[in-house]
């Protein structure tokens, strides 16, 4: 009973060789990103969500967009919708300024709008989906690279209890219980990244989501309005529904 009491993930670590220590290393590097990435994207989109709220509750309450220009030059945009109208507010005064000298400013000041506007989304897009794909790698090979630790030790196992002619089930039950804590451990690592993952993806689906609508809005107001830059002639912002209502 003695040498089963010493069994365990120490005595284990204590006979794998390297190919084991360095599986055993990438999991601990796999688990150490995991949760780095799952903190980190948590962290960032609760502060977003604080901010977009606070932007919109003030967007829906200004007067006008030339009073959401105004605020947006003293408060740089830090979270996506501020980003948008920014970008969309800028788009319209250059082309009212400026027309078309250049290539990528041909079509009409609607065209040029549509295409600074549909530039913020994309890029806010490709941001909210940095990391994921890290997490959807881990998630989907650390269980296999677990697998692979385990067939490893259970064969290095097999092959010393063959050495020594002690085949009885003792003997062979503990290496054999030892090497299933590889495929425990690629467990452990993939499925935090498993729902990090979906989380994340359904999370990011919906901000996408209420941006694209915010676009369309948006992009009522700036091409209904005037001019941007004149306070009196820049159309009044309203919610959505109260706009349509009103068309």
């Amino acid at each position: 009973m003695e040498p089963q009491q010493t069994l365990g993930l120490a005595h284990f670590l204590a006979q794998t060789d390297a190919v084991g220590k360095t599986l055993l290393v990438i999991m601990l590097l796999m688990s150490v990103i995991t949760w780095y990435l799952i903190v980190t994207k948590t962290l960032v989109a609760l502060t977003t969500r604080r901010r977009i709220r606070r932007f919109l509750g003030r967007f829906w309450n200004a007067p006008s967009l030339q009073a959401v220009a105004t605020q947006l030059e003293n408060d740089h945009p830090d979270e996506p919708f501020s980003q948008l109208t920014w970008h969309a507010i800028v788009a319209a005064r250059h082309h009212q300024r400026h027309g078309t000298n250049k290539l990528d400013e041909a079509g009409s000041g609607a065209d040029f709008i549509t295409r600074a506007m549909r530039r913020v989304i994309d890029e806010e897009t490709a941001r909210f989906e940095s990391g994921l794909t890290v997490l959807a790698s881990i998630g989907s090979t650390a269980p296999f690279i677990g697998l692979f630790g385990t067939v490893w030790g259970v064969y290095h196992a097999l092959v010393n209890i063959g050495m020594s002619g002690q085949g009885t089930l003792d003997k062979v039950a503990g290496p054999v219980g030892e090497a299933l804590i590889m495929t425990a451990l690629g467990l452990a690592v993939a499925i935090p990244a498993v729902l990090a993952y979906n989380f994340a993806v359904r999370s990011n689906r919906i901000v996408l989501a209420q941006l694209d609508s915010f676009a369309h809005d948006l992009y009522a107001f700036l091409t209904t309005g005037s001019h941007v830059n004149d306070v009196a002639a820049v159309v009044p912002v309203r919610p959505a529904a109260v706009a349509k209502s009103g068309a």
